[in-house]
């Protein structure tokens, strides 16, 4: 099987064309794939397949081959992706995921890519999280451990996120806290988990515990989800830097939705019998 792999501000990517004939992917074939001992190693696979209802359609699955609804870094892989193969012409292209359909587009220079997001849900029922289903998931109680308790905001940026703001998040216990907030009961689906430092009112440093994948160094839908529970919370603005450990992504949030933009470059193409 051909490959290309990709890279957008250290989430790492196989891409794989499936627009003559979708690869028959298993769980345990992804896994293989993303082995960083065994495979070719990566966060996730990203197939590219033909859509009904945009230019091309995009499937992604996580490093333990669950699929995800919606992956900001990857839909910015595969966009360059299809530039470079030929599948796409111009500027930019109507892309197809589980969460909608959403617009991508180069940011006017270098490698920058520009992906409308869509707009947040904060309510429970969106999320998906426990609770009543129409209140707003601002602020509620996230257990961290046996006995801590912390203020969370959780929302659905096309798949499930809960944001919690901690101080020095560099030294933060991320691989303890993470998987242990991901698998919580009140959230049927998990969920990815974002851990947050302000560090100024256009600047946000934050660390990502992925669902289905463990740390990486970039999430295009946590980052978005961080700016989204900054604002909401009177920390930052309506656009913001946010630094995470692959790089940085420019975030902004209006009345039309959430707009991320990042780089994404092609690493090497290969070819695997996994």
């Amino acid at each position: 099987m051909q490959f290309t792999k990709y890279d957008a501000t250290g989430n790492d990517f196989i891409l794989i064309d499936g627009m003559r004939r979708g690869p028959e992917l298993t769980a345990d074939a992804v896994c293989r794939l993303c082995h960083r001992r065994r495979g070719v190693g990566a966060d996730g696979v990203v197939v590219m397949l033909p859509s009904d209802s945009g230019d091309v359609r995009m499937r992604i699955f996580n490093a333990d081959g669950s699929e995800s609804e919606m992956c900001g870094n990857g839909i910015r892989a595969l966009f360059l992706f299809a530039l470079e193969r030929g599948v796409l012409e111009g500027d930019s292209a109507e892309i197809e995921t589980l969460a909608g359909t959403r617009t991508v587009s180069l940011a006017g220079g270098g490698d920058l890519i520009t992906v409308e997001m869509g707009k947040p849900n904060v309510k429970r029922s969106d999320v998906p999280m426990q609770g009543p289903p129409d209140e707003e998931a601002i602020g509620v109680d996230i257990p961290i451990g046996d006995v801590e308790v912390s203020s969370g905001t959780c929302m659905s940026m096309g798949n499930p996120h809960c944001v919690l703001f901690v101080d020095g998040v560099n030294g933060y216990p991320v691989t303890t806290v993470g998987p242990a907030v991901e698998t919580l009961s009140m959230f049927p689906e998990k969920t990815n988990v974002e851990f947050v430092e302000v560090v100024g009112k256009d600047r946000l440093f934050v660390r990502v515990w992925e669902r289905g994948v463990g740390e990486t160094l970039s999430c295009g839908t946590g980052v978005c989800a961080s700016m989204v529970a900054a604002n909401l919370k009177g920390l930052v603005g309506n656009r913001a830097r946010v630094t995470v450990p692959g790089g940085d992504l420019e975030v902004r949030w209006d009345e039309e939705g959430v707009l991320l933009t990042g780089t994404a470059r092609r690493v090497f193409n290969g070819e695997t019998g996994l």
